[in-house]
């Protein structure tokens, strides 16, 4: 129901504001205003999509939790669709998702909502991480695996996996 109200009433909304600041400013105003926003949040996008890659990579670096540099990452995505819509209220939107401090208070907000049971980096918990595996693997020589035997039938022929 959410996702109906908002593919409804994001243009409902940007076609009210289309009218009411092309009545204020006019036509040729207006549409200028739409294309030096995209330009602009483009070049915004690039450069923020630059800083959030470098922190991710930082974040793989050091074995941290990933989670924030990839939640700004995909922020950073949606601002860049929201810019190149044309709109003042996704412009808007676009431009406020762009801003750092935005993005962590929305990132802290998700994170209040959303509960992680694990996570692992590949076996020993970093210093101050509480994100550890369960069944860790203190060997790193023993490989952990499920295998289920299928009885095979006495009828068929040799596979050529055995020697029988």
């Amino acid at each position: 129901m959410w996702l109906f109200l908002a593919f409804l009433s994001v243009p409902l909304i940007e076609i009210a504001l289309f009218i009411q600041i092309g009545g204020a400013i006019g036509l040729w105003s207006t549409l200028g205003i739409v294309i030096l926003t995209a330009v602009i949040g483009t070049f915004l996008v690039r450069t923020q999509g630059a800083l959030a890659m470098n922190n991710l990579r930082q974040s793989f670096g050091t074995l941290s939790d990933p989670s924030e540099p990839l939640a700004h990452g995909a922020m950073i995505l949606v601002s860049g669709a929201l810019l190149l819509t044309p709109g003042f209220f996704t412009d808007a939107v676009g431009f406020a998702l762009l801003v750092p401090g935005v993005r962590s208070a929305v990132f802290r907000y998700l994170k209040s909502r959303i509960k992680v049971q694990t996570f692992d980096m590949g076996g020993q918990a970093q210093s101050g991480a509480s994100f550890t595996h369960p069944r860790a693997r203190q060997d790193p020589n023993i490989i952990d695996g499920e295998f289920e035997e299928v009885p095979r039938d006495p009828n068929a022929p040799p596979s050529g996996w055995t020697k029988h």
